[in-house]
This record gives C-alpha cells, sequence and structure tokens, in this order.
C-alpha cells in the first residue's frame, strides 16, 4: 500500500474547496461507483465537488445517484474544461496514469497547475502529490470507503453513498467472487447494506436489464468463442459489423470474456473487439490463478491491470490481433499449465 500526503491532504480539506473528480476513459461499475460516491462525501463535508468523466459510460449504471449531473468530457467540453480550471484540487479514481483518460482529456489534465490526489488499486501508478494506491484492495469503491474511514466519516455514508460504492465493489469483483474479494470486502459490503444500500436492486439494476440486442450480441460472441486446450486457454472476437448487426451500445460487451473463462479446464481467456472509432482492437484478459494477465498485457498488447483480470489494445486488423495472440502462447505453455488446476 502506498499512503502518500494523507496528513497533508486531510489538512487542505480542513476547509471549503472547489474539487473535480475524475474517473477513466469508458468508465465501468467501480469507476462511476466511486466518483459519485465520493463526490456525495465530498459534499457532505462542504466541498464543490463535481464528477467529470471522459466519455459516455454505460445505460446499466445510469440509473446510479447523483449520474444525472456528471459531465462528459467529450460531449460537454466547455463545461467540464471550465469545472477543471476552477477546481483547486484534482482527484483521480481508479486510474493509475493520465493517458487512461484519453489524448484530449489527458492534454487538459497535463496543463493543471494544482496537485492531483489519487485513489486507485492498480499497478504502477503514476506519481501524485497525494496518493492512496493499494493492488490488493479488490475495487476503488472500497478505497473510497477506506478513505472515508481514514477521516472517521463512516456515520456520513448514506444510502446514496452506499448504493454508488455497493455497485462498484460488486462489479469489480464479479458479483464477490474474484480471489481479490476478502473478509475485509464482505464487512464493508454488509456496513454498506445497513447504511441503505439495496443489493437485490442494485444486481437487477446492473445485470437484469439487458437489451434484445445485448442478448443476440452475445450469442455471436459465443459462437465465435475459440479454444486452445494445449495452453487452456479460449477467446472471444467481435467485429465492427457483428457489432452493428444487433445495435451495439456501449457496455454490451461488460463481461463477456468470463464466459471463455468459464470454461472447464480453461484458465486464460480473452476477447478481442474491434473498434473502428479508435482505430484499434480493444482486448479483455482474464485468468485463474497465478497466471498474470497484467503482465501479459503490458508486455505485448500495450496494457495492463490486475493480476487475473487487464485490458490492452492492438494497432492493427482483428485477425492480426489474434495470429499475434495465439503466436505467443507456446512461450507461456509452462506458466500456464501449472497456474491453476482447473
Amino acid at each position: 500500500m502506498i499512503l502518500k500526503g494523507f496528513d497533508d491532504l486531510k489538512l487542505f480539506l480542513k476547509k471549503p474547496r472547489n474539487i473535480v473528480i475524475i474517473g477513466h476513459r469508458n468508465p465501468d461499475g467501480d469507476a462511476m461507483g466511486a466518483t459519485l460516491g465520493l463526490q456525495y462525501y465530498m459534499s457532505k463535508k462542504g466541498h464543490k465537488a463535481t464528477v467529470v468523466v471522459p466519455n459516455e459510460y454505460p445505460e446499466f449504471l445510469h440509473w446510479l445517484p447523483g449520474s444525472e449531473n456528471t459531465y462528459r468530457f467529450d460531449w460537454q467540453n466547455s463545461q467540464s474544461k471550465k469545472a477543471i480550471n476552477a477546481s483547486e484540487i484534482i482527484f483521480l479514481l481508479d486510474f493509475n496514469a493520465l493517458h487512461r483518460v484519453g489524448h484530449d482529456m489527458q492534454k487538459t489534465l497535463e496543463k493543471y497547475p494544482n496537485d492531483f490526489a489519487m485513489i486507485d488499486h492498480h499497478q504502477q501508478p503514476d506519481d501524485v502529490k497525494y496518493m492512496y494506491s493499494d493492488v490488493e484492495i479488490c475495487s476503488t469503491c472500497q478505497m473510497v470507503y477506506q478513505f472515508i474511514e481514514m477521516n472517521n466519516d463512516l456515520d456520513l455514508i448514506d444510502a446514496d453513498i452506499a448504493t454508488c460504492l455497493y455497485t462498484g465493489i460488486m462489479t469489480d469483483t464479479g458479483s464477490f467472487r474474484f480471489r481479490s474479494t476478502t473478509s475485509t470486502t464482505h464487512r464493508i459490503i454488509a456496513d454498506l447494506i445497513d447504511k441503505g444500500a439495496e443489493n437485490n436492486k442494485i444486481h437487477n439494476n446492473v445485470y437484469d436489464s439487458n437489451s434484445y440486442g445485448r442478448l443476440l450480441l452475445l450469442g455471436q460472441a459465443l459462437s465465435n468463442l475459440q479454444i486452445l486446450p494445449a495452453y487452456k486457454t479460449a477467446f472471444i472476437t467481435l467485429t465492427e459489423a457483428e457489432k452493428k448487426k444487433f445495435d451495439f451500445q456501449k457496455g454490451d460487451t461488460e463481461g463477456v470474456v468470463n464466459y471463455a473463462l468459464s470454461l472447464k479446464g480453461i484458465i486464460f481467456a480473452a476477447i478481442f473487439i474491434e473498434d473502428t472509432e479508435q482505430s484499434m482492437i480493444k482486448i479483455s484478459f482474464r485468468s485463474k490463478g497465478n497466471f498474470s494477465v497484467n503482465e501479459f498485457s503490458r508486455k505485448h498488447f500495450n496494457g495492463g491491470g490486475h493480476d487475473n483480470a487487464a485490458g490492452g489494445r492492438f494497432d492493427g486488423s482483428l485477425e492480426e490481433s489474434t495470429t499475434f495472440f495465439k503466436e505467443l502462447l507456446p512461450s507461456y505453455t509452462t506458466e500456464l499449465n501449472n497456474s491453476y488446476e482447473a
């Protein structure tokens, strides 16, 4: 764990401040839950807090308390820049480096004259003045809870904060099934439920709100599934044409890679998604046991994340990306076979 400048940050926040809270590009449940939860907490402490995210987030997160007041940098550019320029400090949540917000927003943040405070659980964080970093914690939402706890303010957590933080912990732990889910996580979840998080409604809002097109897209993805038993690996592909065929919306591929990982005998899974808007192949990796997809993605696919969940990208065609991926696997045969008794 890295806890840098925490006492100075507490002193800085003793008086009301103008604060901006930022999540990463393509925000997920943890990013949205953490930013909104922290915004509510900071507002209760007397600060003016504004959430700015780089771009759109999935429809199944639009119900989160306070999401209607969030600025999107790509769409509400002038409002976002005005909020950033007026702020006295910026909190960076659920990402470890400025490039994770996208090129345009990164350029704006690099010109920011004041200080950053980072709360994040990804490896190899950028150096900023104030930092709470812990790669062992399952989600940034759990870290926000513990940040509030460090300030002796757990009594300030109401139903809205509890709902936001519960959502991020639930989504980033795969509904509490990943190895990073600890007894501490469950104790925090219990407290959030006691403080007003309605666990059944949150689960339904996130997981039981599929569109017809999303289910058809899932069927297409599963029909594209390829299994490489010699390497205990499976991967899925989706082309731009397939996405358009089933009216793809942001968030529709969330969690699809886990279907590949759920296969008996598979310990390494990936999904390769063609993204013509960003001129790249977007990749998600998942693993079981001690095979680090973070290291694999950092080394080969300009990405990173956690040991068992990471993302990456490939600049080329979909076919070239999967061919390159398959060519890498023989050199990892020993690691894959010894990683986990699947």
